[in-house]
Order: C-alpha cells, then sequence, then structure tokens
C-alpha cells in the first residue's frame, strides 16, 4: 500500500539537523585545560564591497552579497570558491589538534552501532522485504524471499555499488510494483537532491533502459505496472507537475498529469489504501487541494475533491467507495470526515477536532482503522472500528515519555500492525500488535554492541515559563551518577548541559534515543530538547505561535528554556551549548544576537540566517513555498520591517559571541551555501571577543552533510569533539 497522505513541504527545514554542541573554556579555566593550543592561523577576512538595495523605504547595506554565486546552482566564481576554501583550511587548523579526540570519539560512537545489522523482515505482496548492513560498509544491501518456508533471500539492490566512484551518494525513492516484477528506485550523487531514477526488471535481472533524471519525488505504479507517476524537479527545484512515464517510451513523451501554476506549491502523488486510485495532491505550508483517478486509467479526466482555500490543510485516503478526510477546515487540532466518491466536497465529521487531542494521522486497512496524535504532548496510536469510530483503542506504551507511532505497514489486509518506539533512555524498538489480542511482541531492540545499561540514566521532563507566561516543557537525560562524573574531571557545580531544538514547520522534536548523544552524556552532560513553539509539540496552535509574525516566540522559549534549566540548577550561566539545523540553524543565529552570554559554545548545521534576503529573492528554489511560513516581504512591509527585526544576519551586532561552529552544504539547494558564509564572514568583522569561530563547508554534498554512515558519523564526532575543547574538558575525554 502506498501513503496517498503527501507531505508536500519543500521547506528549508526539511532535514532536522544532527544534535550537538558546546560551552566555554573559559566557565572551567581553574580545574581543566585544552589538549592542545590551536596553531597561530588567521581567520580568512572575507571582502567588502558595497552593496544596499531598498524595499518599502528602507534601505539595507549588505557588504558580503557578492558571496552568492549568481551562475547558482553553479558555482564557478573563483573568488567565491576561494573564500570558502580559505574558511575549510581554517577550519583544519583549528581543529587539527583535536584530532585525537575526534578519532577517539568516532571510535566510541562506532563502538556503538552493531556493523553488520538488518531490519526486520515486512510483508509486501508474496515477498518479505528487508535491508542490511554488512560490517564496515557505508550503506544498505536490500533484499527479498518468498513467504513460503526455506525461501532463498535475493539481493535486489547493493546502495554500496550504487555508491562506488561517488564522493556522495543517496538513494531517494524505491518501489516496487504491484505483481513484484519490477523494482524503480532514484539516487542522487551530488548532494543537490535531483534524483534519477532506474526500473530493474527482477525476472531477467537486467536494468531497463528507461531513465527518468531530475526528479525528487516518490515513484508511484499504475495502470497494471505499465507506467511511473513522479515529479520532476523544475529549473528553480520545484515540484510543480506530475508525470506519466509509461514503461519503454522516452522520457520526452511522459504524459503531464497534472501542472500547478502557482509556484508556491508542490506536488505529490501516491495510491490510496487498496491501490485503486491515484491521489495527486498541491499543497504550500497552510493550504492543500487534491485530486484522484482510477490508478487503472491514470490519463483519465482528475476528480477535483474540494477547491483550495487559504488556511485549510487537507489530505485524502479510499477505502471501499469510501473517502476519508484529515481536515482543518472547522478546527484547528484537524478533524477526520468522510464523503462520497460522487460527492467528495461533502464532508461528514466521523471523528471531531479536539482541543485536548491533536490529531496528525490517520491509515486505513480491511478491518479497521488508525489515527495518530498527541495528547497533552505525548504520541497516541488508537486502533478504530468503521462501524464504531468514536470507541478507540489505544495502544498503551510502558513510559511515561517517549516516541512511538506505526512504521512500514505495506497491505491493506493488515491484522498486525508494526510500530516503532524508543523514548530517551529506550533504545529504537520495533513491535508487532496483534489487533485482535491487543497485545505487544517486540521483535528488536537496537543493540548497542559496545554496551548500554539503562539503569545508568535518568529522564524527566519539566515544565519552564517563557517570558510571556506560557509553560514550555523540556525533555531532559542525564546520568544519575552525573555529579561524580564531573568530579572525576574536576569540574564542580551542576556542569554543562546542551540544549537542543528545532522549532519550525510544526515538526515537533521526538524525545527519542541516540547513540551519539551518549558521548555527551557519559561526560557529564545534561541533554535537554526544549519542545519550542513553532513545533507542534502541544498541538497545531502551538506550531502557529511560532511562524509569521509570532516567529520570536521561537527564539524566546529557546532562551528561556535555557535560562529556567539554569536556574533550576540543571547548569550554569555559559555552560549551556547549543545546537539546530536548517530553521534550527537560524535559531541559533538569533539565540546568540539576543543573550549570548548563557552558552558556552553553539554549532549551527546548515544555518537559514539570511532570512530577509532569501525571502526576497523569488528566484530562488524554495522562497515562493516560504512565504506562508515566515511571510512575503517583497509584497508586505510590515513582513519585511519585522523579519529585518529578527533575521540572524541582518541583526549581527558589536558584541562578544560564544565559540561556534558552523557548517555548509556547497550543493544544499535548501539552505545555499552563501547564507552561512555571509554570516561568518560578517561575525567576523563584528564580533568583539576572540572566542573560536569556524566554518565547514562540503564541497560534495548538500543540506544533509556528507552521506555514508560512517562518514556522518566521524562529523558528528568532529562536532563533538569541538563542544568538548570549548568545554575545557578535552583532556579528560579520550
Amino acid at each position: 500500500m502506498s501513503n496517498s497522505r503527501l507531505t508536500l513541504l519543500t521547506c528549508a527545514g526539511a532535514f532536522v539537523a544532527l544534535m550537538t554542541s558546546a560551552v566555554s573554556a573559559d566557565t572551567h579555566e581553574d580545574t581543566t585545560s585544552v589538549t592542545a593550543t590551536p596553531p597561530t592561523v588567521s581567520p580568512p577576512i572575507a571582502e567588502k564591497r558595497e552593496h544596499t538595495y531598498t524595499h518599502h523605504g528602507i534601505t539595507i547595506s549588505d557588504p558580503y552579497e557578492w558571496l552568492y554565486d549568481k551562475s547558482y546552482p553553479e558555482i564557478d566564481d573563483e573568488d567565491v570558491l576561494d573564500y570558502v576554501r580559505a574558511e575549510n583550511a581554517y577550519f583544519e587548523a583549528q581543529m587539527e589538534p583535536q584530532g585525537a579526540l575526534t578519532e577517539a570519539l568516532f571510535t566510541e560512537m562506532r563502538g556503538r552501532i552493531k556493523e553488520d545489522d538488518s531490519t526486520v523482515p515486512q510483508r509486501m505482496g508474496e515477498y518479505l522485504y528487508w535491508f542490511e548492513f554488512e560490517e564496515g560498509a557505508q550503506y544498505r544491501k536490500h533484499y527479498r524471499k518468498g513467504l513460503d518456508e526455506g525461501a532463498e533471500a535475493t539481493l535486489i539492490l547493493d546502495e554500496n555499488v550504487l555508491a562506488e566512484g561517488h564522493e556522495y551518494f543517496r538513494l531517494g525513492a524505491l518501489s516496487i510494483s504491484q505483481n513484484g516484477r519490477l523494482m524503480a528506485y532514484s539516487t542522487d550523487t551530488s548532494g543537490a537532491e535531483r534524483y534519477t531514477a532506474r526500473i530493474m526488471d527482477f525476472e531477467t535481472g537486467e536494468l531497463l533502459a528507461d531513465e527518468i533524471p531530475n526528479l525528487r519525488s516518490s515513484l508511484t505504479w499504475v495502470a497494471n505496472d505499465t507506467a511511473l507517476v513522479y515529479g520532476p524537479s523544475s529549473e528553480n527545484w520545484r515540484t510543480l507537475e506530475a508525470k506519466l512515464h509509461v514503461i519503454g517510451t522516452p522520457v520526452s513523451e511522459d504524459v503531464v498529469l497534472y501542472k500547478e501554476d502557482d509556484e508556491s506549491f508542490g506536488v505529490g502523488a501516491g495510491l490510496s489504501a487498496q491501490e485503486d486510485y491515484l491521489i495527486i495532491a498541491t499543497g504550500d505550508n497552510e493550504t492543500s487541494e487534491v485530486r484522484f483517478v482510477s490508478a487503472d486509467d491514470p490519463t483519465a479526466p482528475l476528480t477535483l475533491i474540494k477547491p483550495r482555500q487559504t488556511g485549510v490543510e487537507y489530505s485524502v485516503d479510499i477505502r471501499e467507495g469510501d473517502m476519508f478526510v484529515w481536515t482543518n477546515d472547522d478546527h484547528i487540532n484537524f478533524r477526520l470526515a468522510k464523503a462520497s466518491l460522487e460527492t467528495p466536497g461533502s464532508w461528514e465529521t466521523v471523528i471531531a477536532g479536539s482541543d485536548e487531542f491533536y490529531l496528525t494521522d490517520f491509515e486505513l486497512f480491511e478491518g479497521f482503522f488508525v489515527t495518530e496524535g498527541r495528547l497533552n504532548g505525548l504520541d497516541q496510536v488508537q486502533i478504530r472500528q468503521y462501524d464504531a469510530p468514536l470507541s478507540a483503542q489505544p495502544i498503551a506504551f510502558p513510559e511515561a515519555s517517549y516516541d512511538a507511532g506505526l512504521s512500514n505497514n505495506p497491505e491493506y489486509d493488515q491484522t498486525v500492525l508494526r510500530l516503532s518506539y524508543e523514548s530517551m533512555v529506550t533504545p529504537d524498538s520495533v513491535y508487532d500488535y496483534d489487533v485482535a489480542a491487543a497485545s505487544l511482541e517486540l521483535l528488536k531492540q537496537q543493540e548497542i554492541p559496545s554496551g548500554y545499561d539503562a539503569s545508568l540514566y535518568e529522564t524527566q521532563r519539566v515544565e519552564i515559563e517563557a517570558r510571556d507566561g506560557t509553560m514550555v516543557p523540556v525533555s531532559v537525560v542525564m546520568r544519575k551518577d552525573r555529579a561524580e562524573i564531573l568530579a572525576a574531571q574536576g569540574i564542580e557545580g551542576p556542569g554543562p548541559l546542551h540544549l537542543y531544538a528545532y522549532g519550525a514547520y510544526g515538526y515537533a522534536v521526538p524525545p527519542g534515543f541516540s547513540t551519539t548523544r551518549l558521548s555527551l552524556v557519559d561526560r557529564g552532560f545534561a541533554y535537554a530538547i526544549a519542545h519550542i513553539r513553532g513545533g507542534d509539540d502541544l498541538g497545531r496552535r502551538w506550531y502557529l505561535q511560532g511562524k509569521m509574525f509570532e516567529r520570536t516566540n521561537t527564539f524566546n522559549d529557546f532562551v528561556d528554556a535555557g535560562r529556567g534549566l539554569i536556574a533550576q540548577g540543571f547548569t550554569a550561566e555559559g555552560m549551556v551549548t547549543a545546537s539546530g539545523g536548517s530553521a534550527g540553524g537560524e535559531l541559533m543565529g538569533a539565540i546568540v544576537n539576543q543573550d549570548p552570554s548563557q552558552y558556552g559554545a553553539i554549532v549551527s548545521h546548515v544555518p537559514f540566517v539570511d532570512v530577509l534576503n532569501t525571502m526576497l529573492n523569488a528566484e530562488l528554489p524554495l522562497t515562493p513555498g516560504e512565504w506562508q511560513e515566515w511571510g512575503n516581504p517583497i509584497e508586505s512591509k510590515e513582513a519585511f520591517a519585522y523579519i529585518l527585526s529578527y533575521s540572524p544576519y541582518d541583526q549581527v551586532s558589536a558584541q562578544d559571541y560564544p565559540p561556534m561552529m558552523v557548517t555548509a552544504g556547497l550543493n544544499d539547494p535548501r539552505v545555499t551555501y552563501w547564507e552561512p558564509a555571509k554570516w561568518v564572514a560578517l561575525l567576523r568583522d563584528m564580533k568583539t571577543d576572540d572566542n573560536v569561530l569556524v566554518m565547514k563547508t562540503n564541497m560534495g554534498a548538500g543540506h544533509g552533510g556528507q552521506s555514508g554512515r560512517w562518514n556522518s558519523l566521524r562529523e558528528t564526532a568532529e562536532e563533538f569533539a569541538f563542544i568538548l575543547w570549548q568545554m575545557g574538558m578535552s583532556e579528560h575525554a579520550e
């Protein structure tokens, strides 16, 4: 079954970055020392070139505008490349004395990963499917086998082979035809997220001649497995069409099934629960519009369900001739409705919207359906019957704070549901839930080869009052013997705390498990996740209170959460380390402008910090679709002034800043490389301190950093080495 409930976000923050950060070495000068003094290397100084622009009568000076290579997405301006390379050289020089620590952290983190690991097989059609990692391998191998006892496994895709000869590799879509004979998959070898799709015939073992370039979407089988529906990427990296490729025909003859005229919208496609209807959805961050057609006859006229209405989101699925609709048309926390296929725009409520329960998802099966959501910020998975939908059978989970939800359940006739579960102290766990018996069976729990004892750790969920009186929840994990660990390093007092958040696009950062996080926690850090506004942790209103003209609530919540954790004795002034990526990187830029003395160090990944300039540039890939999130400063003077008031790049001032590590990707289409580059250049010019400021740009990667599990892990080790160095804890860390 393909999920028709499509995510249409084309946001700068569609990837949530890794969790890291640091704290100032100055805090502990009397008790600890840095392992080595960095070599005397001068940081690069970017040339200032006069550039101004005026909107709504307001003139802005932007002396580093030249770092935006106007030939983007090709970057060939040698001045730009020279500066980026110089920053990379400076980064390497500053981090070189921490090389041994980085290697020790990498070895430690790798030791927590079961190298020859595999997923729990799941049935889809007449086969079981799973993937495996071999010892030492960077990428996965994908397998399947028949359902008969004794059936042999068949290797269907080896990512390691596909990645050979490429600095970067990522598998995108992977879609098996309904008859099980064909497999379509897409790959990206630059980090630019422009994928190329190929098709494998299992019967012959050969790749078909078909090759679909430049896509960034799912691959959906239709027309009795003779054709694929996909979304091509436009010149500006926007998905504005759903196209049909008939196997064996030239791509130039592909048929446009739907074309979106509004460049702020994005298009996606999927199949209904019984795979009998193709559902094509278009939308932005706040408005949806959906159409459907028979999957057997996809070129027939599409049926529009309900015309778009600004601010109304909806998505649909179809079962036994009934259409189910998830929508916020009459309640901010969404309702579930039903309609007939003959009158698809006439919606009758099945489950009403609720102030207490935030309905986030639903999935249809033959004998029951499932609703997912959050109650008081905690995940809920509920089994419901079609003839009694108001009577929910909630699945009970064992801990007070956790991350749980449906996993991969591809079959319409599913009677046992695959679930995922974890908490800040419980490793990732895979369960089967027998719906009839209402029983959970643990199939697999993440194995940590180097050892892990959950009893050594404690987790808390605290509430901290923000400056406007709003209570902000924060999830914290730490060692029970934290004080003893710190004392062994000569550190007295509450010790360092690492604070992470995202705070945008309604993404709720779950209180989940992390093996890499242990490298900080086991050294005496408390690790906290701030569930700030901008995410939807406490319902849809929580998200809306952190966007558009309430965006600064997000930044204030984070600053106030840190201050509250200091007040409650978890840490101390200057000992909070913080990290975030993409829109969370914007958060990092805003909080250091607002309250730099709180932080010992900041790690800001691919940060969306040049907000005003990006929102003023309608030619950039994501900008039109982002106006509903941030505001349109081109048309609105109010939006211009508000974004200017918090845009991290525009609000850099002559003050002391904490030590900072910034990352970027030269091929990043979401947060373009020049945003962090300009920000770092301006910080170097304006800041009044001597704290370390480094920037690392991945020259052959994009928004998610380097690919491959070990390459990615090494980058995390590098970040943690920076953190421990700036905390003055590197001497005791190896």
